[in-house]
């Protein structure tokens, strides 16, 4: 029996990866994300307040800021180098060209859904100045082009010398790729693609293993998810069909796989940029949390992309160790700040967690990518868990305040700034906010996945045949979602619905996490008024049937607050619980109560209510923070009385969601509560 059954998950493997290696050298991923061009997010609505906040706030905050702070002047030295400058003078880090690119990126996604004649106009101005630096052989990084005999102090004095330590050449790369497909995607105009695909067919040209060429691979990486994203969308339906085939853009793909292939092989090697060995032979999560989680997104790529089995399976080994050993309950990732690292297996302080808004970014593209390759509900759990916690919380409810660390713990030392001096954070979530919309879909063959549930109306194509859905619901604070079919081409066709793993009793993929109380969540779907049910396929429901216009669909997910423990080798959450709510993380914060939290403890079967957010803050917040629910406690507060005796009374602790601390000035917060004595 044994040995069948060994059989048999050998032969599931081999399904399983020869489905992905079949994929291979077709341009596209086994499961197709829908483009974020698609997709319309309803105004008024949980990610549409956000994306209106990126538009109105963030991406002009993005702006203002690199014209303030020389971003632009850069290009402008660069268009007209001159050995009198000094680099390092005026230009804080060799990275700072990223800042316009990723504002551009994030300006791009905005323009698709909210036109905007003026701002198109902006960026080709900008674009303007970024051509005009760019050097005849398409390199372009104003570090080193304003004046090449003196650089900036970590470009080195030549072209790649440093670009595995200290140069970020191609980081600059990758950023700018990033930004140019967006920027296509969006606008449809090839300028920006087009000063990027030279820059892209230099390095392709300079960097590789033949004689006469460097080579070396990105000290930080993401040059590898930006070449294979440029590699897609050249061979995308849309550009062929408006500018022909592009013969060679294979090339863009083997250069992202030769980054990867050579890491770990080359003379400089490090576990901080993870090049301590073989990508293929990594099976732990290590070093710097951003380079890695970039890093971990284009391995899935090229898994995706070519079918390496190799690849294939390194990456599920990573993956499985940060879901398993190195994830915090907000989906962040990072646990030191030496080195803005993760840390070792089951390594998760709180209070000292760094948790970078760009390394929880970084796990949302890993995890897109790993269901790309899948079609597994798993990842976009992991996906929604991040999002709403370990990302939002890195950008204020007014777009204007950022946060670089997320930290599940604070004593009054924190507090969101509206820039930094390295200013990753906030230009990365510039961009990656108004990306939103690209994430809510996916299709294959005749299957249409929802995946994220948001107030919405999508235009999709399944297998050529347009689809328009119109979703309304007010997730993440209801469980309530109708999808309405407006128009259907397709007919018949599979509707995949995710069943969210915190409705399944299972907050995490893994056993990092599980809930602590006996609750037991249910779902209820109908289509037209008669109720659906069916098994689920890989945490999808489906949904199979003659389409018409005017179906309606309605979705009921219950929804009460939980509580969560931790694996008992996360020595910081011992006796300890967390309380979430659907995918929302709480954490107590000091001014909803008059009492110190840290001398708190949760009873042993707390009462959990939900309450409004009126009750917790003052008009003028109430509008800041839209009508976010939060949630009350019971249990017991500890203190000393006059004469220096202990006691304790009932209170009751009072939570709101975790991406919505600090908006009320510097104080206590705590995520994860006390239920044992002895803390």
């Amino acid at each position: 029996m044994r040995n069948f059954a060994f059989s048999l998950l050998i032969c599931a493997l081999t399904i399983n990866l020869s489905t992905v290696a079949a994929q291979a050298n077709t341009g596209s991923y086994p499961y197709t994300q829908v483009p974020f061009t698609a997709v319309q997010m309803v105004e008024n609505s949980f990610w549409g307040e956000r994306l209106k906040a990126a538009r109105e706030v963030t991406v002009p905050l993005a702006f203002s800021k690199c014209e303030s702070e020389g971003r632009y002047e850069n290009f402008v030295k660069a268009a007209h180098p001159s050995p009198q400058y000094d680099v390092s003078s005026f230009m804080g880090f060799s990275f700072d060209d990223t800042d316009v690119y990723k504002t551009i990126e994030g300006a791009s996604y905005i323009l698709q859904t909210y036109p905007d004649a003026a701002l198109e106009a902006y960026i080709d101005s900008v674009l303007n100045l970024v051509a005009a630096a760019q050097e005849p052989d398409g390199y372009l990084y104003t570090a080193r082009t304003i004046n090449p005999e003196k650089p900036h102090r970590w470009a080195g004095s030549k072209r790649w010398e440093k670009v595995e330590d200290l140069s970020h050449e191609f980081y600059n790369l990758g950023h700018m790729v990033d930004a140019a497909c967006a920027h296509y995607q969006a606008t449809g105009s090839t300028k920006f693609l087009d000063i990027a695909r030279r820059y892209a067919d230099c390095v392709v040209r300079e960097v590789g293993p033949k004689e006469g060429q460097a080579c070396v691979v990105p000290g930080h990486q993401i040059a590898e998810m930006a070449l294979a994203r440029l590699y897609v969308l050249l061979n995308s339906e849309d550009y062929v069909k408006k500018h022909g085939i592009v013969a060679d853009s294979r090339r863009y793909l083997d250069q992202a796989k030769f980054f990867l292939d050579m890491r770990g092989k080359t003379s400089f090697k490090t576990s901080y940029s993870q090049s301590h060995q073989p990508v293929t032979e990594q099976k732990e999560a290590v070093g710097h949390a951003v380079r890695a989680g970039y890093m971990y997104a284009g391995m899935a790529d090229v898994a995706a992309l070519t079918g390496d089995t190799a690849y294939i399976k390194a990456i599920d080994h990573i993956w499985e160790n940060i879901v398993g050993k190195k994830y915090y309950i907000t989906g962040g990732v990072g646990a030191t700040n030496h080195g803005e690292a993760f840390g070792r297996n089951y390594e998760l302080p709180n209070l000292t967690a760094y948790n970078e808004t760009c390394a929880a970014i970084a796990m949302v593209y890993l995890n897109e990518r790993m269901f790309l390759m899948r079609g597994d509900a798993k990842y976009i759990d992991c996906l929604e868990r991040t999002l709403y916690n370990g990302v939002i919380s890195g950008m204020s409810m007014d777009g204007g305040k950022f946060f670089y660390p997320n930290p599940l713990e604070s004593r009054g030392n924190y507090e969101r700034k509206d820039w930094f001096g390295c200013a990753c954070c906030p230009s990365n979530i510039s961009r990656f906010i108004p990306s939103l919309p690209g994430y809510m879909y996916a299709v294959k063959d005749n299957s249409l996945y929802i995946n994220l549930y948001a107030a919405n109306t999508a235009e999709i194509s399944l297998q050529g045949k347009k689809i328009v859905l119109e979703e309304s619901t007010q997730y993440p604070w209801e469980g309530d979602i109708a999808i309405k079919i407006l128009e259907n081409k397709a007919k018949s066709f599979r509707m995949m619905l995710r069943i969210p793993g915190w409705l399944r009793n299972r907050p995490v993929p893994s056993n990092l996490y599980h809930y602590a109380d006996n609750k037991q969540l249910g779902y209820q779907i109908s289509v037209n008024g008669e109720a659906v049910q069916g098994e689920l396929e890989k945490g999808y429901l489906a949904i199979e049937r003659k389409w018409k216009k005017g179906d309606v669909l309605r979705i009921h997910f219950d929804m009460e607050p939980r509580l969560v423990q931790a694996h008992q080798q996360v020595a910081a959450d011992r006796g300890r619980l967390a309380i979430e709510r659907g995918p929302i993380v709480y954490c107590a914060e000091w001014p909803d109560n008059d009492f110190n939290f840290f001398h708190f403890i949760l009873n042993r079967d707390p009462k959990l209510k939900v309450i409004e957010n009126h009750s917790l803050f003052t008009e003028a917040e109430s509008k800041m923070m839209q009508s976010l629910k939060c949630i009350s406690a019971e249990g017991r507060a500890l203190s000393f009385d006059a004469n220096g005796r202990l006691q304790s009374q009932d209170a009751a602790l009072k939570l709101i969601p975790y991406f919505a601390w600090a908006h009320r000035g510097t104080g206590n917060m705590l995520v994860w509560i006390p239920n044992e004595i002895e803390h």
